[in-house]
């Protein structure tokens, strides 16, 4: 059977990248990442891998220092767990955030959905930093899950059009990111209109060509509508 999913129109072949999307990956690592606007926020990162692919697919080296290592199986991507990174900052209401706090809510509520909460709880660390490489360790294995991801259109200094990927929101009724097949699923159903920010046009034509660094919204607790 014929497809064109995960296929560039320029070369034919799939693409080394995963796409938004409903799809089952698996999670290789969890790390946090300073965003260029706001060196002491982070992003919690989950770097991601699609089951294995047949065929002619090139996928990514897992090692960019060694030319002649291994490749990955799959299609990679790194998922930020929001679309804004986590900070310290006060509300309009005079509620105060904590960057640190709304990491351990993330990694929280990824144990919960892998039944790995206990092993979270067990965790004793420093500093945040340290926390992460710890859950890191236990949440990270071979198993697959279903997600759906959303993401948000930039244009790199070349013209072509990449997608900053993120984990749409938790909410009672939907969550992004689940065990496969169970029983009751809330999984989110991607929704194109609702899952992608594209890139706008400007008055003269002309789009917005900037890597994703201009997110600068406040992670608080209302991004966990639980």
């Amino acid at each position: 059977m014929l497809s064109t999913s995960g296929m560039s129109a320029g070369s034919g072949k799939i693409k080394p990248v995963i796409d938004a999307g409903n799809q089952e990956l698996k999670i290789n690592s969890i790390t946090l990442n300073a965003p260029p606007y706001d060196q002491k926020a982070y992003d919690l990162v989950l770097n991601v891998e699609s089951r294995p692919i047949d065929g002619e697919f090139e996928g990514f080296l897992i090692d960019v220092n060694n030319l002649n290592g291994p490749r990955y199986k799959g299609q990679v991507g790194r998922v930020k767990f929001s679309r804004y990174a986590f900070n310290d900052a006060t509300l309009p209401s005079g509620r105060e955030v904590k960057r640190d706090d709304g990491i351990l809510k993330a990694l929280i509520t990824l144990s919960e959905a892998q039944g790995k909460r206990s092993q979270i709880d067990n965790i004793q660390a420093s500093t945040i930093e340290d926390f992460v490489s710890k859950a890191n360790v236990i949440l990270c294995d071979s198993l697959f899950y279903n997600f759906c991801v959303a993401g948000r259109e930039w244009e790199n200094k070349e013209g072509y059009t990449n997608l900053d990927m993120y984990l749409p929101k938790f909410t009672s009724k939907s969550i992004p990111f689940e065990s496969l097949d169970l029983e009751n699923s809330k999984l989110t159903v991607f929704n194109k209109d609702e899952h992608i920010i594209a890139i706008k046009k400007t008055t003269n034509n002309s789009i917005n060509s900037f890597e994703p660094v201009s997110n600068q919204g406040i992670n608080s607790e209302n991004d966990f509508d639980l």
